[in-house]
C-alpha cells in the first residue's frame, strides 16, 4: 500500500498532553495531522487507550516538496521536521477513536484519509478542466 499520509515525526516523549508517544503526519490538504494515544476511564481503576487525531494549527506542509512552514506572528518560515513537536502546542482535534488498538492501524487510517483528499483533487481537477473544453 502506497503512503498518502507522509510520516513527519515519530516522538515518544513530547510536548502534547499525553504521556504516551505521538506521530505528526503531513497531509495532502498541506495540513499537519498529530495522532496521540491516551488513557480514558472506563469504571473505577479500569482505563481504555484512545487514539486522538488533531490538526495542529501553526504549521502546514508542503505535500509536494515534503516541507513544513510554521505560520506565525504574521511570518512563514520553514523549519526542520524535528520542531514541529514544540512547546504549547495549537491544534484542534478532530476525531477521537477507541477503536483503533495501535499506532499502525491510526495510521492505515489517516492513509485512507489522505488516498480520497488525492482522489477528490484529481477527480475536481478533470471536471474543470472538462467544463472548460
Amino acid at each position: 500500500m502506497e503512503n498518502y499520509a507522509r510520516l513527519i515525526l515519530k516522538t515518544n516523549t513530547n510536548y502534547l498532553p499525553t504521556n504516551l508517544p505521538a506521530q505528526f503526519f503531513g497531509m495532502p490538504d498541506n495540513s499537519v495531522i498529530i495522532v496521540y494515544a491516551r488513557f480514558y476511564s472506563i469504571k473505577f481503576e479500569d482505563t481504555g487507550l484512545e487514539f486522538v487525531f488533531a490538526r495542529h494549527s501553526e504549521f502546514k506542509f508542503d505535500y509536494k516538496t515534503g516541507k513544513i512552514f510554521y505560520f506565525g506572528n504574521k511570518a512563514e518560515f520553514f523549519i526542520p521536521d524535528e520542531m514541529i513537536d514544540k512547546p504549547d502546542p495549537k491544534f484542534e482535534i478532530l476525531d477521537v477513536y477507541r477503536n483503533i488498538d495501535s499506532f499502525s492501524k491510526a495510521a492505515e487510517y489517516l492513509n485512507k484519509k489522505a488516498e480520497k483528499m488525492l482522489s477528490k483533487n484529481t477527480h475536481s481537477k478533470k471536471k474543470v478542466k472538462s467544463a472548460n473544453e
